[in-house]
């Protein structure tokens, strides 16, 4: 194996195009994170500093880690892989690259003086730096049959006369792109705000759109022209995913989170996807009750850290800390959150 580099997203080396789509590994393997869009898309949406780290045998990847350099004056410095999406970490074709790779992300750590390293896998690797572990999240996925049709008879009755209840009401679907980023944001912002979340900034929605190009739309529901839902849909390898998805609350009385849910399952499958992604959820909590009534089943999210000051658990939305912010946030105009939020975000790993 030739030696591991650390390639910054600047360079003109950057490229996944020798190992997109066409090495499988047997130790941790490729993952929906792992195309050249999304680090892209991170980095100019987000203004974040990016890396990867490959490793090469006789010219061919054989893996790689993408990095990205997460900095705020709030919370401090962290190096992730990779922020807003839920999968990312090392890929390799065995465990001696697996193991040199992690070698190098945490010397990358260390240079940067990061609190901690976060490697979002779906699989455990063994590594003397990785000092905590987390796997109490879980992808929620949902694999597609054929038709549109057939997943309609797939669901039990009561979902399927929630379903009819929503269509009752009226609402319309529309889907778009940048020209639909308006609607989508205004939902998207109210929604954050009601959950006490600080509000990713719309330039990286645009830059997902942009960097996605055909393989990325927005969805958004409208009653009496009203936008009160809406969602962003990724299709990529066989798979939609669907990283952010919000809907007004006064209208959920009125099924249109559910109607939208449907709409984005129909889309998934005319787009040919054979697996619907719903994005991670703690087991039992509200919103892994309502992917599971979809019929999706929970998969592994174990993501490891090579911690290097204070503790992971502090960034977590449920520590006491946090939960009081969230109070605070909460009470706060929209207009305001649109402005301050983005910059609080943007360096929260």
């Amino acid at each position: 194996m030739n030696e591991t580099e650390v390639i910054p997203l600047d360079s003109n080396k950057w490229s996944f195009a020798e190992s997109q789509g066409s090495i499988q590994s047997n130790i941790l393997p490729q993952l929906h994170a792992h195309v050249p869009a999304w680090i892209d898309a991170l980095n100019s949406g987000l203004g974040h500093q990016a890396y990867v780290i490959r490793a090469a045998d006789l010219g061919k990847t054989i893996g790689e880690i993408p990095l990205v350099f997460v900095k705020g004056p709030i919370f401090g410095k962290f190096l992730c892989s990779l922020p807003y999406i839920n999968t990312g970490g090392a890929w390799a074709l065995n465990d001696e690259t697996c193991s040199a790779l992690i070698d190098r992300a945490c010397d990358l750590a260390d240079s940067l003086d990061v609190r901690y390293l976060e490697l979002r896998h779906e699989k455990s690797f063994s590594h003397a730096k990785l000092n905590v572990e987390r796997s109490d999240k879980v992808h929620m996925r949902l694999s597609l049959p054929d038709s549109d049709e057939a997943l309609d008879k797939s669901f039990k009755s009561k979902l399927r006369s929630q379903i009819r209840k929503s269509v009752s009401h009226n609402h319309s679907v529309k889907w778009g792109s940048h020209n639909a980023l308006d609607d989508f944001y205004s939902i998207f912002a109210v929604n954050m705000r009601d959950l006490g979340t600080p509000v990713f900034p719309r330039q990286l929605f645009a830059a997902i759109l942009s960097e996605f190009g055909d393989e990325a739309e927005l969805c958004i529901v409208e009653n009496g022209g009203k936008p009160v839902a809406g969602a962003l849909l990724v299709h990529s390898n066989g798979t939609t995913e669907v990283p952010s998805a919000s809907s007004l609350r006064s209208w959920n009385p009125k099924g249109a989170n559910m109607f939208m849910y449907r709409q984005l399952l129909a889309r998934a499958i005319r787009r040919g996807s054979h697996t619907f992604d719903f994005g991670r959820s703690s087991v039992d909590s509200g919103t892994y009750k309502f992917k599971t009534q979809w019929g999706a089943k929970p998969h592994p999210a174990i993501w490891q850290y090579y911690v290097r000051k204070g503790s992971a658990d502090e960034m977590r939305p449920d520590s006491e800390r946090n939960q009081k912010l969230v109070k605070i946030w909460q009470r706060l105009p929209v207009w305001l959150t649109k402005i301050i939020g983005p910059p609080i975000v943007r360096g929260i790993p």
